[in-house]
């Protein structure tokens, strides 16, 4: 079965911030389990897993709250016998849970919902208003990215670069801002050696003059 284009868009994105489809089904303890769609994080992300929910076709029971809880109980119950350290994150792409087993899964888990998205055939976002309020969705599982101002544009306001700056204290370093803000897409490795590479630049010695 085809999944839903919302599907499709949201295992695109996450494909393109590091993360792989696992098959499906896939193993925990032994114990299969299959889901529209499980991903796990690469790199730095390699700790991550995120599970797919579509509420709008209901395959594997998913438009059925109380199942699609009693199957990523039975998941992390999974995991915990094995002693992993992976945590795992639940799309729901569609109509939203019952409240009460929402709730429930949030003590087990991270939960988020993609309600609907403006699509082409392709399943790619028609705009860029419409790739914007997707990746808002799933912000948290994507990498840290701002817009690069250069010296004489000012950020927009309510940008978070903007109120990052306004956060501040007026005596911070630009320069370290800046490079900081630049490699902090790249990850935390990243953001480390920028840090390093400012610090030495500044608590190098001057030449003798």
């Amino acid at each position: 079965m085809t999944d839903s284009l919302l599907i499709q868009a949201i295992v695109k994105r996450l494909e393109q911030a590091d993360f792989e489809v696992l098959p499906s089904p896939f193993s925990v303890a032994s114990v299969p389990f299959e889901f529209t769609k499980a991903l796990r994080g690469k790199s730095e992300r390699a700790l991550d897993l995120v599970l797919l929910i579509d509420t709008s076709t209901g395959r594997f029971g998913d438009t059925d709250s109380q199942r699609v809880r009693e199957r990523i109980e039975a998941l992390s119950q999974a995991l915990d016998v094995t002693g992993s350290r992976y945590v795992v994150t639940v799309i729901v792409a569609g109509a939203v849970l019952a409240s009460g087993d929402t709730e429930a899964l949030t003590a087990l888990c991270r939960v988020l919902t993609v309600r609907s998205a403006s699509l082409t055939t392709a399943a790619e976002p028609i705009d860029a208003a419409a790739r914007r309020a997707l990746e808002d969705a799933i912000r948290v599982l994507l990498p840290l990215r701002m817009e690069d101002f250069g010296d004489e544009v000012e950020p927009e306001d309510g940008s978070v670069l903007k109120e990052l700056r306004e956060a501040l204290p007026p005596n911070c370093d630009p320069q370290l801002v800046k490079d900081v803000l630049a490699a902090s897409s790249q990850g935390s490795a990243a953001v480390t050696r920028a840090l390093g590479r400012r610090l030495a630049n500044v608590l190098a010695p001057e030449p003798p003059k």
